[in-house]
């Protein structure tokens, strides 16, 4: 472990590959086909970058304006909260990565991953700042936030779209397809999570009953 530390090549790969985040946000087709190409990205700073994504979303609860986004602490619920982004990730690379493999999309599993966290990379990046002026602006103002809140989830998606269509190698037409298709697919395995655990707690909800009869006969 202390040996890893020290590593200085390693710690040089990791922040050069965070860096170049920044790249993929301003040439997403360029900065997307080396990103998993010519190996600039790297699975540490793919998570760094979620990890990031994850404390903005939970540090704007704090320190966002009451103004803007009034919140009461009784009623949040952190572990939905904190879900609400990891869920979806992870309904959208696995059900991304299942479609395209069927049809001769080029990316694994892993790439797909990858290519996502660099392309909400935007999002963390206008919230820290965008939290702070938040508690700066008037009501009269509030729509200004709302527009750059958007833009960063605007933004986000639009990467997303062109991070898979570098590492699929798919066109822009088979891009686009995919993309609906996988969104589809998201509801697919969404449907039959909530299936299996539907089935799950009825069957566990007759063992418990079919054990209090037992009890209550005896």
């Amino acid at each position: 472990m202390i040996a890893a530390l020290k590593n200085k090549s390693k710690w040089q790969r990791y922040f050069k590959s965070l860096k170049f985040a920044l790249y993929c946000l301003t040439h997403p087709l360029d900065g997307f086909w080396d990103l998993t190409h010519e190996k600039r990205g790297t699975y540490a700073a793919a998570n760094t970058i979620l990890i990031l994504t994850l404390l903005a979303r939970v540090m704007g609860l704090r320190f966002t304006s009451f103004v803007i986004k009034p919140l009461y602490w009784e009623e949040l619920n952190m572990f939905t909260y904190i879900a609400s982004i990891l869920f979806p990730l992870a309904l959208w690379v696995i059900g991304n990565w299942a479609l395209t493999t069927l049809f001769d999309g080029k990316g694994r599993l892993g790439q797909v991953y990858m290519a996502t966290c660099y392309a909400i990379a935007p999002y963390p990046l206008i919230q820290f700042p965008l939290m702070i002026f938040s508690n700066f602006v008037t009501v009269d103002e509030v729509g200004f936030y709302n527009m750059v809140n958007v833009v960063s989830l605007v933004w986000a998606v639009f990467l997303i779209i062109f991070a898979m269509q570098q590492i699929h190698e798919f066109g822009p037409g088979k891009n686009i397809l995919f993309t609906i298709a996988s969104i589809f697919a998201m509801l697919v395995i969404l449907f039959i999570l909530m299936l299996f655990f539907s089935m799950i707690s009825q069957g566990i909800a007759y063992f418990i009953s079919l054990g209090r009869e037992l009890l209550f006969r005896l």
